[in-house]
């Protein structure tokens, strides 16, 4: 591992370079000038409570409590996911119930009698934030006869000239809509509107083996469309499916410190072994740079700015940071861009004002993390060992203590286990898009948080794995690792049948 903090000054400068930022910008990145919020006495503290172990024979101290205080300890079913932050304040609690309420909120149409629920769509992919978030858990891939929305394509192509180039170059944008479907593609519209069209899916298999005689099969799907209601897609257009992920920890995640993140980043493999992590920088509204760690590909970086997207994308809904009631429609969607919208004057110049956005993303902030199960047991401490020898944890980063400074006291200064770095990887041909997102190219993924994974089928009823659900199982998700993590998926697939069974115990413990 590298030290945490010597590299950060000469990180920092080149994440910028690569962003196409200015010199003079060297101080914009927050997190490189190190961790300011510690004491010289807490950093040292920091940094050896964080340190990988090297001790199996017991768990360590507080592994259980995967969110640290704010982590959930109530009885494990299937609203596992859905329960609050066990150190909030009375008055927090109000708050994240009315953004409970919000979250389950239908929306409907315009014009209605309803009124503080109209402004749906007028193209969308889901009526409420519950309904893709099922149980704030995970998503699954599309199936034949399935007209659920937990599953959706991003729309992107290249850019087209030098001056589209210099924007990409500078962050001012992630990457270009296609010029009739926007940037997300809707399966669904209002009444008297037309659908974009339909996503569809056919999967293939592929055999691997594994050491001592199993094989396993992985399907690899290929997405398309259908029933285009307006015209060709951009021939540039690349589709990218999303599932969408659990909700669990996110406020947790966004109080890890930028230092911390930026400390694991080694975009050239300065030390030689093999992974390449690099962060996601981005804009906020405001046009300042900031470290992406929400999203597929560290798209966002609050969770204010991924729910007002979500809002606007998913549901057609505009909020003050996104304001636009038209939701995804472009220019060339002419019938679209003529339906009514439901924006209330008496309410606000949004579909949904203030404070809505606020309790929506204060529920996000606080649902918690549930405790671990098993974690002194024999054979899961027998996982996590196999776990760490082959290599996980060079992307799995275990654990990080949150900043002191942290808006929320609830998340202030809390060690957690993620299991996650937060950063890009390249993943390899078999897990590529194609689709550039921001400093992602179209082969790289951001690491996803381990913790909750083996609650997945209690919470969601399924396994299913990945960024677009082709994973039908904990082992195939592994099988699919390339580039980076191809190391440590030739190490798993090599394993003795014990080793892999353990280390699949370990992962249903978190």
């Amino acid at each position: 591992m590298r030290p945490p903090h010597a590299l950060l000054p000469a990180l920092g400068a080149l994440l910028l370079s690569l962003a196409g930022a200015a010199p003079a910008c060297s101080g914009e990145l927050p997190g490189s000038e190190g961790r300011t919020d510690l004491s010289a006495k807490d950093k040292a503290r920091v940094e050896a409570v964080t340190k990988p172990t090297a001790d199996f024979s017991k768990e360590e101290q507080y592994e259980a409590m995967s969110g640290g205080a704010a982590t959930s300890t109530a009885a494990v079913n299937a609203d596992s996911f859905s329960h609050f932050s066990e150190n909030l304040t009375f008055q927090q609690e109000e708050g994240f119930k009315l953004g409970n309420a919000l979250f389950r909120k239908v929306w409907v149409s315009s014009p209605s009698s309803t009124q503080a629920s109209d402004g749906l769509g007028p193209l969308f992919n889901s009526r409420a934030c519950q309904n893709c978030h099922l149980k704030d858990g995970r998503g699954h891939p599309p199936e034949p006869g399935d007209n659920t929305s937990t599953t959706f394509l991003r729309l992107a192509r290249p850019p087209a000239d030098e001056a589209e180039q210099a924007r990409l170059d500078k962050l001012d944008v992630l990457n270009f809509p296609d010029p009739v479907y926007g940037g997300q593609f809707q399966d669904f519209a209002v009444p008297g509107l037309a659908a974009e069209g339909r996503m569809q899916v056919e999967y293939t298999e592929e055999a691997v083996a594994l050491r001592g005689g199993e094989t396993v099969s992985l399907r690899k799907p290929r997405y398309f469309v259908t029933d285009l209601a307006y015209g060709d897609l951009d021939p540039a257009t690349t589709l990218s499916p999303r599932m969408t992920p659990p909700m669990i920890g996110l406020g947790l995640i966004e109080a890890v410190h930028e230092a911390d993140i930026l400390a694991l980043a080694d975009p050239d493999d300065a030390d030689g072994n093999g992974i390449s992590g690099k962060a996601a920088l981005v804009r906020d509204k405001t046009g300042k740079l900031l470290l992406g760690r929400f999203g597929w590909k560290g798209q966002n970086p609050t969770v204010r700015q991924q729910s007002a997207e979500a809002f606007m994308n998913d549901i057609g809904i505009s909020t003050p940071d996104t304001p636009a009631s038209h939701g995804d429609c472009t220019p060339a969607q002419v019938a679209c861009l003529a339906m009514p919208v439901g924006v209330q004057k008496r309410l606000g110049d949004t579909e949904a004002p203030d404070p809505v956005l606020d309790l929506v993303t204060f529920y996000a902030e606080n649902l918690a993390v549930p405790a671990r199960r098993k974690a002194s047991f024999a054979e899961t401490l027998a996982g996590k060992k196999v776990f760490y020898e082959i290599g996980c944890i060079a992307c799995h980063n275990p654990k990080f203590v949150t900043r002191r400074d942290a808006r929320d006291k609830a998340q202030s200064f809390q060690l957690i286990w993620p299991y996650s770095d937060f950063l890009l990887h390249d993943m390899g041909d078999g897990l590529a898009d194609g689709q550039q997102v921001g400093l992602a190219d179209g082969r790289e993924w951001r690491t996803p948080p381990l913790w909750g994974i083996g609650l997945t089928e209690t919470v969601s009823g399924h396994t299913y794995f990945l960024h677009d659900g082709r994973a039908r199982n904990l082992t195939e998700a592994i099988l699919w690792h390339g580039g980076e993590a191809e190391a440590a998926q030739n190490r798993f697939a090599d394993l003795e049948k014990a080793d892999r069974d353990a280390l699949l115990s370990f992962l249903e413990t978190l």
